[in-house]
């Protein structure tokens, strides 16, 4: 999940309820030692009795706090003619609620140079803050007041309607946008992943306040929750703040139903979306591939930044691009979540290149599945996989991020700890046997926009 993406200083906080008694999961060692790395022994894992997860961790090095979470509800949850009503929903949780008007809100987060966002995407709404650790109770206010009460005013629908009209019309001009929505549509057909996230022009201009009103309410519940906070404040204390404003928050969201199949490839797949004005062409080529959960996940990640990402965009980068120099970037993806993912290969190039290159790509998809990848390269690789992790835990953003993701996909806290022990023991076979599971090259969903 994407996931975490801000828009008189009112420092009136309402008063702290009694705590309730929580369940919780916390090494006796976190008030004695402290690992380099997040996990079960310095990282307080609670869970609220309204449903809520709170996640905690310490960091005394600057007088500031992270928080980072989100909520279950997302595109999913849309109605079939409605593409789009999720991301129009989080749009205006910032532009008034009951208490504070959008100039307030702005004015509030701003004067003490906080932030606060929101983004949507198909299973969950995200938000975070940063803030000072002497503002927390203050953003806290604001984030719940948003989260809880917002009020759609109907001047700011129309104005965010605005703002959306605009993205599609910028979309429909940007090569790389068309290439990927087109590779949706053909990845996906009418399964519920292959929802257009921002929407239509058709579905944006049918979207009325009611619908944003009657979809907030339905699915905006705390039941299943997830918060993460880490910088300068002790976990209890964490705990307690947030309690504090959403301990008191009830309800539970209608079941979502359970997803199909996403169904498989049989031959491939191919669109080619017009755009004559342009002076590049956007390549957008992809594989059905595994949860995250999947026991060979870690072989196809390991796969895929021998593919497009290690160095200067691995493999692709290094033939598609330096040594051939038919792309302005050449790259591979994978993503997987709760469902099946999807494995992408990606190029910018010159529109005179694009069969040339598309070959290129399969070649080096083919090369990855025939040969078994060199020692020395598997070695680079995989040190670039365990030496990017310590980075990313450098900021409290990152250990923020890394919470909330072990969260939504069930990893356990002991994941970091685990981490590079996975990473190391991965072979050349391991590699090999990912790619020729699921880089079939005669079996792609190829979609490419450009002049021609």
């Amino acid at each position: 999940m994407n996931r975490r993406i801000g828009e008189s200083a009112n420092r009136q906080i309402s008063e702290r309820r009694q705590l309730p008694v929580f369940s919780r999961t916390l090494s006796p060692a976190l008030s004695h030692s402290r690992s380099s790395l997040p996990g079960p022994d310095d990282v307080l894992r609670t869970t609220l009795p309204n449903g809520i997860t709170v996640l905690a961790r310490e960091n005394w090095s600057a007088p500031s706090i992270v928080l980072e979470g989100y909520l279950q509800v997302g595109n999913l949850d849309e109605p079939a003619g409605l593409t789009g009503l999720a991301s129009y929903t989080t749009s205006l949780l910032s532009r008034g609620t009951q208490r504070r008007s959008f100039a307030e809100i702005s004015e509030t987060v701003e004067a003490v140079g906080a932030s606060i966002g929101f983004g949507a995407d198909r299973y969950t709404t995200s938000f975070s803050t940063k803030s000072l650790t002497e503002d927390l109770d203050l953003v806290l206010d604001v984030l719940s007041d948003e989260l809880r009460h917002p009020v759609f005013p109907a001047d700011h629908v129309e104005k965010v309607r605005g703002l959306r009209m605009t993205a599609i019309a910028e979309r429909e001009n940007d090569t790389r946008q068309m290439a990927s929505l087109a590779f949706r549509e053909l990845a996906y057909g009418d399964h519920p992943l292959g929802r257009n996230m921002l929407g239509t022009r058709q579905t944006i201009t049918a979207i009325q306040r009611d619908d944003l009103v009657k979809f907030y309410e339905t699915f905006y519940r705390p039941q299943g929750m997830v918060i993460a906070v880490v910088g300068a404040i002790s976990v209890q204390e964490a705990v307690a703040r947030v309690a504090s404003v959403f301990g008191g928050w009830t309800g539970d969201r209608p079941a979502r139903a359970d997803l199909p199949p996403v169904p498989g490839l049989e031959s491939v797949r191919e669109r080619r979306v017009s755009m004559p004005d342009k002076s590049q062409s956007d390549i957008i080529m992809g594989w059905p591939a595994m949860p995250r959960l999947a026991p060979d996940f870690d072989q196809a990640r390991l796969a895929n930044t021998v593919l497009g990402v290690f160095g200067m965009m691995g493999r692709l980068g290094t033939n598609v691009r330096e040594r051939q120099g038919m792309a302005y970037y050449a790259y591979s993806q994978l993503a997987a979540g709760r469902q099946n993912g999807m494995w992408l290969t990606i190029a910018g190039v010159n529109p005179a290149n694009v069969n040339r290159a598309i070959g290129a790509m399969l070649e080096e998809v083919r090369r990855l599945a025939d040969e078994r990848v060199p020692e020395d390269e598997l070695v680079d690789c995989k040190r670039y996989l365990t030496g990017s992790l310590p980075l990313q835990l450098e900021t409290n953003d990152g250990v923020a991020s890394i919470l909330v993701d072990i969260e939504w996909q069930g990893l356990g806290l002991d994941y970091v700890e685990r981490y590079t022990g996975i990473i190391n023991n991965l072979t050349a076979d391991d590699v090999q046997q990912a790619a020729q599971k699921y880089l079939a090259t005669g079996k792609y969903v190829l979609a490419v926009a450009g002049p021609g």
